[in-house]
């Protein structure tokens, strides 16, 4: 019986999907050891936590790793390849639920809604509404978006016809932009937007892109909105900033490190929302993110190559170990 292994409970869904074709195993726990350990029979791994680099060369069975979800920094890539191991992914289908969380931030921090709420339940109505007095429209402001993949145009359509934003990005790619959305370096993005949204993947390109350099030439009022990864942003100069009163608020789902801890300087800030790495995870994208890597365990399981695979340089080894029949 092949064995998949997932990190994590999958949508029922994807579940049934994979009920005829193996015995599927939820890791016991995340860490390094016991995902290598749990790893060493299994066929398949499912990916929602960073995997061990140690556990592809205890993995003799091991055929793929697929990501649950579209960014491959939790897979050793360059281990994988080097192992003979397929890695693929699951890109674009939880790019609406990160948009629509962007967007809903983007409101919340505008309306003040977090100190608006506290002050409404602990002093009155009148002490909410006060807060309504200095809160700002959407409509009119320039929202610049760091990353132009599938959820950075997301964004960028909602913000466009959605809320009548002004739209501008920076991406690798010089692609045509999609319509309303105009290019801009990434110096002038940051001085430029009233909201900054990063998009991007986390390379070394990308670390520490978002420095402090760049938060001091942001507007005063800028909201800077981060759903890509922690590492993007210089932590120290952001909390610096924030602490100054030099920029106008922060929303971020992702952090250099995970959890954050309960004492962080981040949950100090009334203008700082931050949630725990969920803007894309909905039960609309759960549900697409799971039939998607299912879909692609099944046609590995198959001995067929998953559609997004993301290192053919890794075919040739994976042949080797694994022949057509």
């Amino acid at each position: 019986m092949r064995k998949i292994l997932s990190t994590h409970p999958l949508h029922p869904r994807a579940t049934a999907m994979l009920a005829g074709a193996g015995r599927l195993a939820i890791a016991s726990a995340l860490d390094a050891r016991t995902l290598a350990t749990e790893a060493r029979d299994a066929d398949i791994v499912i990916v929602r936590a960073p995997l061990p680099p140690e556990l592809f060369g205890g993995a003799k069975n091991l055929r793929a790793a697929i990501r649950h979800g579209a960014g491959l920094d939790m897979i050793p890539v360059e281990v994988a390849t080097s192992a003979g191991v397929l890695v693929a992914n699951v890109p674009a289908v939880n790019a609406r639920s990160v948009a629509e969380h962007v967007m809903f931030t983007a409101l919340a921090l505008l309306r003040r809604f977090r100190m608006m709420d506290r002050d409404l339940r602990t002093q009155g109505w009148l002490a909410g509404r006060e807060h309504a007095n200095s809160t700002s429209e959407l409509a009119g402001k320039t929202i610049g978006i760091v990353g132009l993949g599938a959820v950075g145009q997301a964004v960028g359509h909602i913000a466009a016809h959605g809320f009548d934003l002004k739209v501008v990005a920076t991406t690798r790619s010089m692609r045509p932009a999609p319509d309303r959305v105009g290019f801009l370096s990434i110096d002038a993005l940051v001085e430029q937007s009233d909201i900054i949204v990063l998009c991007c993947p986390l390379t070394e390109e990308t670390r520490g892109l978002i420095s402090r350099e760049r938060i001091a030439r942001m507007k005063p009022s800028a909201l800077l909105i981060n759903v890509s990864r922690g590492p993007v942003v210089d932590d120290e100069a952001l909390i610096e900033a924030l602490r100054k009163g030099r920029i106008g608020g922060a929303a971020l789902d992702v952090f250099a490190t995970q959890p954050l801890p309960p004492n962080h300087p981040y949950f100090g800030f009334d203008n700082v929302i931050v949630t725990p790495h969920m803007a894309g995870i909905t039960e609309e994208s759960m549900m697409r993110m799971g039939v998607g890597a299912a879909g692609e365990a099944l046609l590995v399981l198959a001995n067929k190559l998953p559609v997004n695979l993301r290192n053919p340089e890794a075919i040739e080894h994976y042949r080797r170990r694994f022949p057509v029949d």
